[in-house]
Parts: structure tokens; sequence; C-alpha cells
């Protein structure tokens, strides 16, 4: 199939097969998949969980209002973004940049000094949020990783965030949580979603050509 006909396969899948275990080879694909998404400057201002302690997920279920999917999936996924920028975050990144490509240019570092100078000053607020935008970049590439790999998936902001942050200890890390996600395989038969046709707004009324 090509990649757009496994976009119209996918779905937000509301009932798992709770028996249904991914390979891990699809797992760790989804997951380089967040890695090499593309973010702000680079910096990766997020952290993913991968959530397998059965004990963890029921509380996390309770946080999420009872969604079954947390339980149900095979995999759970939190996406938790930095609370804000720092200078030792961002020297952080590019000491990375450096070890990997070797000494940083003069054009790399002055980039750098000017992330570490102005990003720090400016509201924590406002850092959580653009941080926050970033993970849901990298979320968006998790789907689109879990189509092409026939592993149904579900984007999920339904939960409290406070109480994932208590449960996981983010909020002791300097990380929030900002959306999760859930993989496995649909349960067809119990699953109200699964055989209704997808629907999407027509071309004409979502992308307009400004000329």
């Amino acid at each position: 199939m090509s990649f757009l006909q496994n976009l119209n396969w996918r779905y937000a899948t509301k009932k798992y097969d709770a028996a249904a275990k991914l390979s891990q080879d699809k797992v760790e694909t989804i997951l380089e998949a967040i890695r090499m998404a593309p973010t702000s400057s680079g910096l990766q201002p997020f952290e993913v969980l991968d959530v397998r302690n059965p004990e963890t997920r029921q509380k996390l279920q309770a946080a999420a209002f009872g969604q079954s999917q947390v339980t149900d999936a095979s995999h759970f996924l939190v996406f938790a973004a930095w609370d804000t920028y720092t200078p030792e975050r961002i020297k952080k990144v590019f000491d990375t940049i450096a070890a990997e490509r070797g000494p940083l240019s003069d054009d790399t570092k002055a980039y750098r000094d000017g992330l570490m100078k102005n990003y720090p000053a400016r509201d924590a607020h406002v850092n959580f949020e653009q941080a926050a935008r970033q993970a849901y970049i990298a979320l968006g590439f998790a789907l689109a990783a879990a189509a092409e790999l026939k592993v149904d998936s579900t984007p999920m902001e339904g939960f409290d965030p406070k109480a994932f942050d208590e449960i996981l200890g983010l909020d002791k890390r300097g990380l929030k949580t900002v959306v999760i996600m859930a993989l496995g395989q649909r349960d067809a038969a119990n699953d109200w979603l699964a055989n209704l046709k997808k629907v999407r707004l027509p071309k004409a009324a979502l992308i307009q050509e400004v000329k």
C-alpha cells in the first residue's frame, strides 16, 4: 500500500486487543521516527516515556478518565516537554552536536550563544508551550510511522497532566506531560469506530493557494 493509503487505513483506535503484542522491531522503528523528527533549532526539548509497568499504566488509566487504551494497548507512550529552556539544557544539545561533528564552527557557537541568552530570558510558560509544540511534531512522525507499519495508534489529550507528572515523577525532572499515545492492534469487533469510513474536509475547504 502507498503512504497515503496507509494514512487512510489508520484511525484513532478506541478499543485494542489486549492479548496482541507488537514486535519489538516495529516499536523501535516508531521510536526512531520520533527521534528523527525535526524540532526548532534541533533542541529536541522533550522526552518520551515508553511505559511498560502494568501497575503504573493502571494508575495512568485512572488519570486518563478510565480510557481503556492506556492499559489494553501493547505499548503506551507519554510525551513530556521541558518545563522551560535553560542554558544548561541548550549547551548539552550543542555538546552532543560537537561530539558527533567535531568542534563547533564560530557560526554554530554564535547561534548556540544566542539561544542560551535569549531563550532562558523568556517567560517559562512561553518556553514550555514552544517545547510542547515540538513534541507534537514528533507525535505526528510517530503516527505516520505506525501507519506505515500497520500498527494501530491513538493520540490522546484526554488526561490530567498534573496527575501524570506526579505518577511518573516528571515534576521533579523539569518535565510536563503534553500528549499521550497508545500503540497496538485494534479490536475491530468491539471498536465502534473501526469500520466507519474516514471523513476529512475536502481539499478546497482546507487548503488555500495564496497567489
